[in-house]
């Protein structure tokens, strides 16, 4: 299977070296590129692509606004956000807007592969850069905590879930398999009526639920 890509960024280099690490692997095919947000929603009606890389501050509709649009569109696309900031209501927003991943831009490039990989199988893990900020955002915050709906062990796989672990790291820290861990996760969110996995993570800082 060959994963479409379409990489939006106003900097001719940041396209350039964001192609260059989607080429070390034959999973990733570049379908095209653009350079404002406006032209994002063209080139993403044009090529329907499988996968945007979004820089988040551009001219003529930055990237949320871009997501906002696409996803309305085209919600079949997955899009993340890629940015210098790990601003925590940048990345709240992200999700509210429906991207399924946020990626700091000064992150190793093998970190980026391997997390656009992660996106692309379904799963969303954060960096502990930002989980820390994201703790530290709701810090000493009496969130309202609406986990009734939870079995412990759900409780379980999403604290896990919201320190950034994939399906696999998580089934082998329970001792469960990856595919109960799914069914798990999919019980989770019909519960708390979310839409993915980083709405999920977002919810649980937001309430105090994260591990």
């Amino acid at each position: 299977m060959t994963i479409s890509v379409l990489i939006v960024d106003d900097h001719i280099l940041s396209r350039k070296a964001i192609a260059s690490i989607l080429s070390a692997n034959p999973l990733f095919m570049i379908a095209g590129e653009a350079t404002t947000g406006k032209e994002a929603l063209e080139k993403a009606k044009d090529l329907t692509p499988d996968l945007i890389l979004m820089d988040i501050r551009m001219p003529e509709g930055d990237g949320l606004e871009a997501t906002r649009l696409i996803k309305a569109a085209l919600p079949a696309i997955k899009i993340i956000i890629l940015s210098v900031s790990d601003d925590v209501q940048d990345f709240f927003e992200a999700i509210k807007l429906g991207a399924q991943g946020y990626l700091l831009k000064n992150m190793e490039p093998e970190y980026w592969l391997d997390y656009i990989v992660s996106i692309v199988q379904g799963e969303a893990p954060i960096s502990r850069v930002l989980a820390i900020k994201i703790l530290q955002e709701f810090a000493g915050q009496k969130q309202p905590v609406c986990d009734n709906k939870l079995s412990e062990r759900e409780k379980e796989v999403l604290q896990l879930i919201s320190q950034g672990l994939g399906n696999k790291e998580i089934g082998e820290k329970l001792f469960i398999s990856e595919s109960t861990v799914k069914n798990h996760l999919r019980n989770i969110l019909d519960k708390l009526h979310l839409q993915n996995r980083m709405q999920l993570i977002a919810f649980a800082y937001k309430n105090g639920l994260a591990g």
